[in-house]
């Protein structure tokens, strides 16, 4: 197995596409939690109007029906039950649907909205007391701990201050009337909220960094898998190799079955050999059938005299009919005066034969 020094490259998208896949997705659940406090301090501050007046309604509803109700009978006090659980319902809606609405918009951020099934399937390792003993007191667990506690060490000053500050103003207050006191109770209150927001987002900017850091650590990969994986994408260069070779020869034993057919073999004399057929009621221009170098060349001559087809020695244009013409294809206009010369000789030569 690899150690961690071995694993000195990057991941490659397809690495990163299985660690998707597998559901070892990067995120951050410190920034989820700070979003989701905040959007429930923003739901509260929003809706606190509505709030007040809610209550409110409802306890002068409830201390008014109190005052004209003669008997208090289990049928009534189940009806202020249900309104009681109503007003509960109504009142926290907004706020539970803000949380969750950021939780699920941050965490989507986070995972590019991509599901995996993988971290939910049931795994012996899961419940394993052997691996929940080593997650328990892993460096992972570890550094956790000491997030947490940074956490409520920073949350707790920032809370015992404000706390200290009410207490100076309790002082003040016990001159002022309810409404204002309690104004300025709340106002201090949602002081303490933004600072907590705050600590809460900046904590959750340093883990954010941290969790990218770390999971680019876990994922990167050694050579030889990046090898590995070029091998899968690409194909064993190897195989290739031999697919190629393959290829090349079935492609040379079908052009060697065409030499037969050719009317005349143009060569140079044993490094070059063209063979070229002309039909002139399917082609416009003679085409090579077969061209080759070396054993090759030496090859298509050796067919070439087996079926008694001409052969005609020209170096210069040997050499360039190799070099421009591919198999299969007529000849460029560039050729014509050069092979009406030796067309015109291959067919004096087949009426000299057929006399």
């Amino acid at each position: 197995m690899a150690s961690a020094s071995d694993k000195t490259e990057k991941a490659t998208p397809k690495k990163r596409e299985d660690e998707r896949k597998k559901g070892n997705i990067f995120q951050s659940a410190d920034t989820v939690s700070a979003f989701s406090v905040l959007a429930v301090f923003t739901a509260l501050r929003v809706a606190m109007p509505y709030l007040y007046r809610s209550v409110s309604n409802f306890m002068t509803s409830c201390i008014s029906t109190i005052g004209t109700q003669d008997t208090l009978n289990q049928s009534y006090a189940l009806d202020m039950n249900r309104q009681l659980w109503l007003q509960i319902i109504l009142l926290s809606s907004p706020v539970l649907l803000a949380s969750v609405a950021a939780a699920v918009l941050v965490t989507g951020v986070q995972t590019r909205f991509k599901f995996s099934g993988e971290k939910i399937k049931f795994k012996l390792s899961n419940i394993s007391p052997l691996q929940g003993f080593k997650r328990l007191f892993s460096l992972r667990s570890l550094i956790e701990v000491f997030k947490a506690m940074i956490k409520t060490t920073i949350i707790g000053y920032i809370i015992y201050l404000k706390i200290c500050d009410i207490a100076v103003q309790c002082t003040g207050m016990m001159d002022a009337g309810i409404l204002q006191s309690t104004s300025a109770v709340l106002n201090d209150l949602m002081d303490l909220v933004i600072q907590i927001s705050v600590v809460l987002l900046a904590l959750a900017a340093a883990d954010y960094f941290y969790q990218w850091w770390e999971y680019e650590r876990n994922i990167k990969m050694t050579k030889q898998e990046v090898k590995e994986e070029y091998k899968q994408l690409e194909g064993n260069p190897e195989i290739k190799g031999r697919i190629r070779q393959m290829q090349r020869d079935m492609s040379r034993r079908r052009m060697m079955q065409q030499v037969p057919t050719a009317d005349v073999v143009v060569r140079n004399p044993t490094h070059f050999a063209v063979a070229l057929r002309y039909d002139p009621d399917r082609n416009a221009a003679p085409v090579v059938v077969a061209k080759g170098q070396d054993l090759i060349a030496l090859r298509i001559v050796q067919i070439a005299q087996e079926n008694d087809i001409p052969m005609k020695e020209d170096k210069p244009l040997a050499r360039a009919l190799y070099a421009s013409v591919n198999v299969g294809s007529e000849i460029p206009p560039e050729f014509y005066s050069a092979l009406a010369v030796i067309m015109a000789w291959v067919f004096q030569l087949k009426k000299e034969m057929k006399r």
